[in-house]
């Protein structure tokens, strides 16, 4: 504020809107958008600190980190990592942790630490499935790989919840699409201990075509795991599903669904997915009528370890 700008008397009016200290912005820009809300809380930043942590995702481009928690109903304040004093707002959490020059870039005009560095707050930032439903989401953004997040956790020995973080990396997997879907899968290996799955792999009758792509798959049980979110309530959704059932079914596959709303009673759900999988047929390999082999139409799908290769990423994800 000053002569040539926003004066005091204008900010206490009704077109101004106070996103910081000393910091405002016309009354009607949302306050409620995420991408609003990251950029107000970074203008506070010197030179020298960066958005870090969830906020610095979304601004990469991982749309499932969206700033709310309790389902939406609460926003989170916006993560720093500060290179100097800044004055406390309710509207952003402060780091004083150490923000190597390498770990901070500008990114479409924000300065943000780098896809490892925001990943490695993130995870820290809660508990357990918290930091794995992060790395999922992070590689289902195209991000990062697990075994990429692997290599720089190796060097970082003294921080803060780095066991947090490394035990959330042995539980995490570049192929979840959802939130929801990391939590089911996170039902089926810590409560009812069962064997790691295979995720939206593509499963195949023996002459080729192409039964469907469970969210999770258990290649010795012959069990297909399925969540159905609000989407799949519709009409022409639900027909699709039931057809994918039958033909899961009808290739020998045993099926288990998860609903919208059931995670929250995880006991509840494992006790089924053990019910489920006592029923299925641990077929031999030979007796089988269902393959995760690709036919020749179908091609061999790309990793994500291979893309960011591709892209041109590792290097730069790789370096600490």
């Amino acid at each position: 504020m000053g002569q040539d700008g926003l004066t005091r008397g204008l900010a206490r009016g009704s077109k101004w809107r106070q996103c910081a200290s000393s910091h405002y912005v016309p009354a009607g820009i949302d306050s409620t958008v995420v991408e609003q809300r990251i950029i107000e809380q970074a203008a506070r930043l010197s030179n020298l600190g960066a958005v870090t942590a969830w906020a610095a995702l979304r601004w990469y481009g991982a749309t499932f980190f969206d700033g709310t928690a309790e389902g939406g109903r609460r926003c989170l304040p916006v993560p720093l990592v500060v290179g100097s004093d800044l004055r406390p707002d309710p509207r952003s959490s402060l780091s004083w942790e150490q923000l190597a020059p390498t770990e901070r870039v500008v990114v479409a005009g924000l300065p943000c630490t780098t896809v490892q560095r925001a990943l490695f707050d993130e995870m820290r930032r809660g508990g357990l499935w918290h930091a794995v439903r992060a790395m999922d989401m992070a590689a289902a953004a195209e991000l990062i790989s697990v075994e990429l997040m692997l290599t720089y956790v190796e060097h970082r020995y003294a921080w803060t919840r780095v066991p947090l973080v490394r035990e959330a990396l042995l539980l995490a997997v570049d192929d979840s699409r959802s939130p929801q879907e990391s939590s089911m899968r996170l039902v089926w290996r810590v409560v009812a201990r069962l064997p790691t799955p295979v995720c939206n792999r593509p499963v195949f009758s023996l002459g080729g075509t192409l039964l469907g792509v469970p969210d999770l798959f258990d290649p010795e049980a012959g069990l297909v795991g399925e969540y159905d979110g609000a989407d799949h309530l519709q009409d022409d959704r639900r027909l699709r599903d039931t057809s994918r059932e039958e033909r899961f079914r009808d290739h020998g596959l045993e099926y288990f669904r998860v609903v919208k709303g059931e995670l929250g009673a995880a006991d509840h759900v494992a006790q089924r997915m053990l019910q489920a999988r006592g029923r299925a047929p641990f077929l031999d390999e030979a007796d089988r009528s269902w393959t995760l082999t690709p036919p020749p139409w179908f091609g061999v799908p790309e990793t994500l370890d291979e893309r960011l290769v591709r892209l041109g990423m590792v290097s730069t994800l790789t370096h600490c």
